[in-house]
């Protein structure tokens, strides 16, 4: 029985060595696409709310998206 054990271990730590990998990759990737969702607004999320808050107007608002790009 000790030895199927053996061989089943053997068999599993790859793949979970592998699952972590691409977890630490993947998060990896996210903090430096632009962090996590929702830890911080992005520019446009915020010259958006400005816009819709009355803050600024349609002129500025515009010339801000523009210059974003």
């Amino acid at each position: 029985m000790m030895n199927g054990e053996m061989m089943a271990w053997m068999l599993v730590w790859p793949l979970l060595v592998l699952v972590g990998l691409v977890l630490l990759g993947y998060v990896a990737f996210r903090l430096v696409q632009g962090g996590w969702p929702g830890a911080a607004s992005s520019a446009r999320q915020i010259l958006d709310e400005r816009f819709a808050r009355g803050e600024i107007d349609e002129q500025q608002y515009r010339r801000m998206r523009d210059e974003l790009r």
